[in-house]
């Protein structure tokens, strides 16, 4: 059997065996117990299952110390950072609770028997219901907010679908604390054994996308570990729905006015962005496009002093630092691009550690490489002429799960235009701000057109629930038969009935 060890990735060096890689046993059995818990699961209805997802916010409150600390030993991200993920992954748990409290998420309609236009209909009644067993991969970047406790679960476990978690391999002792952490909590507040697990290990991730239990996949990663599930998926004789969230570039544009008005501190406050959680960020603004002359000079200015000002920072992994420093240099090393600035020269001996870069090129010579993502503390600049060179080069970017504008004070004609162009490539609009820090809401949206995401619903926001049901009708069913959301009489959850929109009461 195969260790699965965790490594500190500011010495590079194992500190802990946290599990042995899980067998393909071990996920038959495993995924057969997830099958089993799905009934009662489900029979636990709304207000049960609301209560099991406070019980797993509260165990991870009073285990806040020792989360915080182990994360933050995996990861070289900071304890302030996971204070903050912390609080963010709690939140988004009993949020998911007042999805269950509230109930419109079941989209409930009635339509009577009666005569239409088309003639006689009979009784038909429409609910969503829990699709079965999810499998979710935890990301490398957010050990908490979108791994174990993170936004898939707290959506699967609120729609009635007990999960089985891939950990990932960057942060395994975090993943499995999570785990025993929200497993006992669920037990204590009455969950059925199975509705929780976890497994660890490629082959057990491969294992687990085609096992015949699992219903639906969610996935948070690159876009090639993506196609590679795919592919396994592709092999079932009943293929599931892979919910994926794989690439993004998430261009920022500098209006002439905006680059007026404020230049230098949007260059500052746009380094500090880009370079957040050391660059690793699904949200990273990667690409910005400036404008010519001296306004957007004293942008791009400010971006080279903020690049050169910065520290040498520590990637997640040893395989992400060797993947950075080779696509990094490739991208500096492409015709029409180069060296801006760079950070972290006081430690560049370091291997553990990679210095910021800032790259730039112009509107007329920008390669394409420079529209693909590169994870880590890099970032490029493009430099346009006029309005119409800016509207091309949009027209070049691939999609991304953010696009932002920067406008000057009350103008809205080319923002307007902008904001027409980029709302096709990306599913979340930043205006005058940056798009990095994902608020957990019930209007936000965390996808957009591929390869940035390849489902309509992601893993963050209420209709994350939305992956994980589907619509089944009752046609003239006994009221017996009916769920209690679907019966006549008082309405429990805000339903359509013969048409009109009538609330809980």
């Amino acid at each position: 059997m195969t260790d699965v060890v965790s490594i500190d990735p500011r010495t590079g060096q194992a500190v802990e065996v946290v599990a042995q890689e899980t067998t393909t046993d071990e996920v038959d059995r495993i995924c057969v117990a997830a099958a089993q818990a799905a009934a009662p699961l489900e029979a636990m209805g709304r207000a049960g299952r609301a209560a099991l997802l406070r019980a797993c916010a509260d165990a991870l409150e009073v285990a806040r110390p020792r989360i915080v600390e182990l994360a933050d030993r995996e990861t070289a991200l900071g304890t302030t950072r996971f204070e903050g993920e912390l609080s963010r992954t709690t939140f988004q748990l009993r949020l998911f609770a007042e999805v269950l409290d509230e109930g419109s998420y079941l989209e409930a309609s009635i339509d009577h028997a009666g005569d239409t236009p088309m003639g006689p209909r009979p009784d038909l009644r429409r609910m969503l219901v829990p699709t079965g067993p999810v499998a979710v991969f935890g990301a490398s970047n957010f050990p908490l907010a979108f791994s174990v406790p993170g936004g898939d679960t707290a959506s699967a476990l609120a729609a009635g679908c007990p999960v089985v978690v891939k950990a990932h391999g960057s942060h395994p002792a975090t993943s499995q604390l999570c785990a025993d952490v929200m497993s006992q909590a669920l037990a204590e507040a009455g969950a059925p054994p199975g509705t929780l697990a976890v497994v660890h290990g490629v082959q057990a991730g491969a294992h687990l996308v085609q096992h015949p239990a699992i219903t639906a996949v969610g996935f948070t990663g690159s876009l090639q570990g993506a196609q590679a599930l795919v592919e396994l998926i592709g092999r079932r004789p009943d293929p599931i729905p892979f919910y994926g969230e794989l690439s993004s570039l998430n261009p920022v544009v500098v209006t002439p006015a905006a680059a007026a008005e404020r230049g230098a501190g949007i260059g500052t406050d746009a380094i500090g962005s880009a370079t957040l959680g050391a660059g690793q960020f699904c949200t990273k603004p990667g690409l910005f496009l400036v404008p010519d002359g001296a306004h957007g000079d004293a942008v791009v200015e400010s971006m080279i002093a903020a690049t050169e000002a910065l520290p040498a920072q520590v990637l997640l992994s040893s395989a992400i630092t060797s993947s950075f420093l080779r696509t990094g240099q490739a991208l500096a090393d492409t015709d029409g691009v180069r060296v801006l600035a760079r950070g972290g020269a006081q430690v560049s001996d370091d291997a553990s550690r990679v210095a910021p870069v800032l790259l730039g090129t112009e509107a007329t010579t920008m390669p394409d490489a420079v529209t693909e993502e590169c994870f880590g503390p890099v970032t490029v600049v493009v430099r346009y002429a006029d309005a119409d060179q800016l509207i091309a080069l949009l027209d070049r970017l691939p999609s991304s799960l953010t696009a932002t504008v920067h406008r000057g004070s009350g103008e809205t004609e080319l923002p307007r235009v902008l904001a027409e162009r980029l709302r096709r490539r990306a599913g979340r609009l930043v205006f005058d701000a940056y798009p990095t820090g994902v608020a957990v809401s019930w209007a936000q949206h965390h996808g957009g057109p591929w390869p940035s995401t390849n489902s309509q619903h992601t893993s963050v926001g209420t209709t994350a629930i939305r992956r994980f049901l589907r619509p089944v009708s009752w046609q003239g069913a006994p009221p017996e038969l009916l769920p209690d959301e679907l019966k006549d009489g008082p309405s429990p959850v805000p339903r359509r009935v013969d048409g009109v929109l009538h609330l809980a009461r």
